[in-house]
């Protein structure tokens, strides 16, 4: 066997993950370097003519094939070097094509096809190649060259803040169109074409919004941070991932993607319910993600993911970690406060009360002293909860193992 067949990944999961992520990104980069460049009179195209592709006035300008950790040879690359080199669709004789890979090649000198068409390895600074980990802090780099260029005032939260946005506005795009050629190829290609981005628009983007809202900064950070994690997990696991397991985290990955930013408050709200949303770390990121990846079961992905029971009743997964006894009492006493001075919050939990901790010894429940999500705002209420003389809303907070059997006992 050969060092490049040695080196391959599972072929279902590689040609999906260089297309669906690192596409996106390698295309924000490319498209930031020509603005860093003063040009903006050019439309980016995604997956139709090549993975991506840049037009100008209707013409296609430049073709660029992204491949991602197939092979550290250039052996591993043969057919898709030709098939870049093909003339079709746009690509007519003579137009740029590029070539981009995420690792370093044994050989990255230019291709000559068949056809006499020639293509080139895509450079980096002083590379020809760049890895998913490395490219948002070029592309970070290039938003700076443009911002100082245009006397903007940069400081590290506008720098994330815009970064976030733009690889938004990629990233949906390309998972829109990634879905439809599932379905329909003809109708991805018309997605495509219809579908471009204006360059103009992405330097408005740079030079015009303001992050300064927290709310909105938080909940734009907060989903950057969520799907960055599972980009990596994907990134990384893939060797060793079963198909199941990588189906279900490509879901999540894709539901994350495709939420509204206005929904993610919410999202990471439920994600730790026990503490306010803007304080996630990635260690709750990475407690929530895994959870939904061991669960036995697969989720709704639907607003948030959950899991319904038989009775239909709601199952959230959290980022819950409560590994001792002792963390019953910090758990109870995190969530009565956070529902006493969080509204919306409450009202979310009367209707989502069975919380899956990440990590719990056992299953237990909060007795809230509520009994309506309204209770707090009205002291004659409190008053008559504290008497006992109603019954009040009471939150479960279960272990994966007791939701699994809940959950499977249908």
């Amino acid at each position: 066997m050969s060092n490049a067949q040695v080196e391959k990944y599972p072929a279902t999961a590689v040609s999906t993950w260089s297309g669906y992520v690192y596409q996106g990104k390698v295309a924000l980069y490319h498209c930031l370097k020509l603005i860093s460049q003063g040009d903006v009179d050019f439309e980016l195209q995604l997956d139709s003519s090549d993975d991506f592709a840049i037009y100008k006035h209707g013409t296609l300008v430049s073709a660029h094939q992204v491949k991602a950790k197939i092979s550290s040879y250039r052996s591993g690359y043969a057919e898709a070097l030709e098939k870049s080199a093909a003339i079709e669709f746009d690509r007519t004789v003579g137009i740029s094509r590029y070539f981009h890979v995420s690792v370093p090649l044994n050989d990255t000198s230019d291709y000559t096809g068949t056809n006499g068409e020639n293509v080139q390895f895509y450079v980096y600074g002083k590379n020809k190649y760049c890895g998913l980990g490395e490219i948002e802090k070029l592309t970070k780099e290039l938003i700076t060259q443009i911002c100082i260029s245009k006397s903007v005032t940069l400081s590290e939260n506008l720098l994330h803040y815009n970064y976030c946005l733009l690889s938004e506005k990629i990233s949906s795009k390309a998972v829109a169109i990634h879905r439809l050629v599932q379905d329909d190829r003809k109708k991805a290609n018309k997605a495509a074409y219809e579908s471009r981005i204006v360059a103009q628009l992405l330097l408005d983007d740079i030079l015009i919004r303001n992050p300064y809202n927290s709310t909105e900064y938080y909940a734009v950070d907060l989903k950057a941070r969520l799907h960055s994690y599972l980009e990596d997990r994907l990134d990384q696991a893939l060797p060793s991932m079963s198909d199941k397991t990588y189906a279900r985290a490509r879901r999540l990955f894709e539901h994350i993607r495709i939420t509204e930013t206005s929904e993610m408050k919410t999202l990471c709200q439920l994600m730790k319910p026990s503490e306010r949303f803007s304080s996630l770390q990635k260690a709750d990121i990475r407690r929530y993600s895994g959870l939904i990846e061991a669960m036995n079961i697969e989720p709704i992905l639907k607003l948030f993911p959950h899991y319904l029971d038989g009775e239909k009743k709601f199952y959230l997964p959290t980022a819950l970690d409560l590994p001792l006894i002792d963390d019953r009492e910090g758990c109870t006493s995190d969530l009565v406060g956070e529902m006493e001075s969080n509204g919306e919050l409450r009202k979310l939990l009367f209707e989502y009360n069975h919380l899956i901790a990440c990590r719990s010894c056992e299953s237990f429940t909060i007795n809230t002293k509520y009994t309506d999500s309204d209770d707090l705002s009205d002291q004659e209420v409190k008053d008559r909860i504290d008497s006992n003389f109603t019954k009040s809303f009471c939150l479960s907070i279960m272990s994966k193992e007791d939701a699994e059997a809940r959950l499977n006992d249908k």
